[in-house]
Parts: structure tokens; sequence; C-alpha cells
């Protein structure tokens, strides 16, 4: 079926990857437009036969392309599925500006100079601090949002909304291993958290008594973007949230680290209390490098309803319950990016 253009996210593409392998597995041509790293892979690690791979910024006009390469990439893509972006939380915020705002535009009008659709991948997050029940059409706030990275998203899908293209927009909530293995290519952002908090290193963290964590796996947000590329005459119009069926409890994600041997259990504690002054110097440290970037993530409590997903794609998440949660550390445990109780005894 016909050419899908797709930009793997500035990171290497984790999500972009698999996508790629997934459209290219259900017999679509994709041209694969690249920043720094060139090799398209799923997430098992095997290279993407993609038709093209096409170096770009998109933080530049015409993502820094020449002008001959984008006018034939405008006139032989049907569909632009939109996975670049910055996921790290310690930018400027004209940092996330350049790269997810005006980077969205860039790709806009690549979208708009050949009449492509546009397969915006956002974030569920774009709610901003809001808890309590979040409808895939609730209005986009403009205020509100706990970091750079969420303002900056929703920025981009105003772009997105108020454009002339066809476009449809995918809110994953926080994308990590596979659902049945755990399996991750590359352990990034929050792992970096998870890790210092497994390993002791993070041992107070600040928060909310009712606090949850959308962990959603990643074969159900690469699975969900590729349902709504392939139902695109139903998707076009309509934002769809990629989440967990049910979010997994702050208390429960303690208490799942700590239920595995050699991994400290973090003690959860009060925000408005907390200090982060009283700690020691280097978890001072640590926290003020780590903790204090997700601390917003680790005291809300947003129920994010997929209804509109459903209906349109016909595919239901699991929740992220206490297995997911074991089935995630099992596989950090496996790989050596967490300790096993028996290097820690030596």
């Amino acid at each position: 079926g016909g050419q899908v253009n797709l930009g793997p996210a500035v990171t290497a593409g984790l999500i972009g990857g698999e996508v790629c392998a997934r459209l290219v597995a259900a017999g679509h041509r994709v041209t694969a437009l690249v920043h720094r790293n060139p090799e398209v892979r799923g997430n098992d690690g095997a290279r993407v036969p993609v038709v093209e791979t096409v170096a770009c910024d998109i933080r530049q006009e015409r993502l820094g392309l020449d002008e001959g390469t984008f006018a034939r990439l405008a006139r032989e893509t049907d569909l632009i599925v939109h996975c670049a972006a910055t996921t790290r939380f310690d930018l400027t915020d004209e940092g996330y500006a350049a790269v997810n705002t005006r980077g969205t535009a860039n790709v806009l009008a690549l979208a708009e100079a050949g009449g492509a659709g546009l397969l915006q991948v956002s974030t569920a997050y774009v709610c901003g601090k809001r808890d309590g029940e979040i409808r895939e059409d609730d209005p986009l706030p403009t205020a509100g949002f706990a970091n750079g990275c969420e303002k900056s998203k929703a920025a981009a899908e105003r772009l997105v909304r108020a454009s002339d293209v066809e476009w449809a927009i995918a809110r994953p909530a926080i994308t990590l291993g596979e659902s049945a293995t755990g399996r991750i290519r590359q352990f990034d952002a929050i792992y970096l958290a998870f890790k210092l908090i497994a390993e002791g290193r993070i041992r107070l963290v600040p928060a909310g008594t009712n606090a949850t964590l959308n962990f959603v796996p990643l074969d159900h947000v690469a699975g969900g973007i590729v349902a709504l590329a392939r139902n695109w005459e139903k998707a076009r119009g309509g934002t769809y949230h990629l989440v967990s069926s049910d979010p997994l409890p702050m208390v429960d994600f303690a208490k799942g680290i700590g239920s595995v041997e050699g991994l400290h259990e973090p003690k959860l504690v009060d925000p408005v209390a907390f200090d982060p002054a009283s700690l020691p110097p280097l978890e001072r440290r640590l926290h003020g490098r780590v903790s204090a970037l997700y601390a917003s993530y680790f005291q809300r409590d947003p129920r994010f309803d997929d209804s509109h997903f459903r209906a349109v794609t016909g595919l239901a998440s699991h929740p992220a319950d206490s297995a997911y949660l074991r089935r995630l550390i099992d596989f950090c445990v496996s790989e050596g990016f967490l300790p096993t109780a028996s290097v820690l005894a030596k």
C-alpha cells in the first residue's frame, strides 16, 4: 500500500523505528527521515528495510534539505508520521520550541507542499497538571503545564489543528518496554530515574497519595500509530490516547521495586513537606538532576480515556499493573541495566 514517509525521533527513534518496522512488515513503502542516526531499527534491534533513508534536521526550514529533495519527497509521500521530538526534561523553553514546535511547523510545510496527510505523535500529558478524567476531545489547554516539553507539544498540536492538511494526533502516555517481555531497545528518560531509585541512590520520592503512572507498552503505542495510519479515512481529524487501561499507583510502583531481591524500595514522602535541602549532598545532587525533572509525574492522577482510539482501531490496552512492572524490571536486570542481588552481595 502507498508510500508512508516517517520521521523517527531525534533520539535514534525508539517509537519511530518500531513504527517503521511494523509498516514495512505490513507491506508499505517507507521513507525514513532521520537526524544523526542513519540506522532505522525495530525494538528487536533488527535493521528495518526501508525504501530510503534521508538525513534531515527538522529545526531548519525545508528540514535542511535541498529544494530538489524536498520537492521530490513532497511529491512522493501520501502520509507523514511525525515522531521526531525531544523527550528530554532538562532543556530551556527555547530548546523545546526549536524541536517540538517549530520542527512540527517545518514538517507541516512538507505535508502542505505535496498534499500529504500528517499523523502527529504528541503526548497524553498535553493535558497539563489536570487530574481525573481526560477525554480525547477535551479542549487543549494553553497553560498549567508541568514542563517545557508538555507546553511545546501542546503548541505543536495547535499548529497542526490550524493547518490546511489532513491530520490526526496520537497521544502516547509514558512509553516503556513491550507488554509481554518488558523488552526495550534503549534505556533513557524515565529509565534513568528508575535506575537511581532501584539502586537506592535516590531513597526519598515526593509523591501524591493518589498519584498514578500511566506506563504504556511500546507495542501498544507503535501498533496503535500503525493502526491509525492504516485506518486513515476513519482516523483523520481525530485525537487519540495511546495509554494503559489502568495506570499504576505510585504505591505499587514503590512496592514493586522493593519486591525484587537486591533492589531498594523508595520511601514515598509528602511533596508539601519534602525539603531537598535536608538530603545528604550526593542524593541532593541526584534529586536536582533527575527526580526533580520527573517530580510532577509522581504527583499526578490523570485518567486518560481512549474511547475514540478503541472505536477507530479496535485495539484495547492492558493495565499497567504490578505484573507488567515486574516484567520491565526483569528485562532491565537481564540486560545488566539494573543490578542483580548476586552483584550487590559481592
